[in-house]
């Protein structure tokens, strides 16, 4: 890892900031990971199936973000797609995490609306957080499809995921940068097939 990319708290200017942004986008393997992302999600989604997201912090306003991006549209009118964030409904996770603690959040729900062949997407800068590597562990024994959006090597939920999004090294804005990116091309890529077709 750059050791500009690791010292993040002294002062910076703005051409230090933008200078860690150069290039993050140029990873060749973002282009076979997003096409295989988006192949999944127009599977599910014309099998009648449903796209479930979440992450923790910013995590969790990106993965709604990009739920209301499919259910709602992207750039084309069309007929919404079922997608939904887990990190919306503040009783449940306010419940199960009372309940059963903050790392079942998402695999409570999981295990609650997820059938076989939908899909289940985790968003985590680091790759460890224990709660979305649970979210997609919850959906591999329902039969889902697990996908993570990940960073920094891939942690922990790289080896939890049928499919991976391997984002930069890294702190967590320049990963989430990416993930921003590279989902609404997803979305993007979902839309023109629902659409279009292949």
């Amino acid at each position: 890892m750059d050791s500009a990319l690791t010292d993040i708290r002294g002062r910076r200017d703005f051409d230090e900031l933008l200078a860690d942004r150069r290039g993050i986008f140029d990873a060749p393997h973002y282009r076979l990971q997003v096409e295989a992302i988006a192949g999944v999600l127009v599977s599910a989604l014309r099998a009648g199936k449903k796209v479930l997201w979440c992450g923790n912090g910013g995590s969790a306003a990106e993965a709604q973000h990009m739920a209301a991006e499919l259910s709602g549209r992207f750039l084309r009118e069309r007929p919404g797609l079922a997608s939904e964030a887990l990190s919306v409904n503040t009783s449940t996770i306010t419940a199960v995490g009372n309940d059963y603690g903050y790392d079942s959040i998402f695999s409570r729900q999981v295990e609650a609306f997820a059938v076989a062949g939908d899909v289940v997407i985790a968003l985590t800068t680091s790759g460890n957080s224990p709660n979305v590597v649970r979210a997609l562990e919850a959906a591999k024994k329902k039969g889902a499809i697990a996908i993570a959006f990940t960073g920094n090597g891939g942690g922990s939920i790289a080896a939890a995921a049928d499919l991976v999004l391997l984002g930069p090294d890294g702190y967590s804005a320049i990963v989430q940068e990416v993930h921003q990116v590279m989902a609404h091309i997803v979305c993007d890529l979902v839309e023109q097939r629902i659409i279009f077709g292949d």
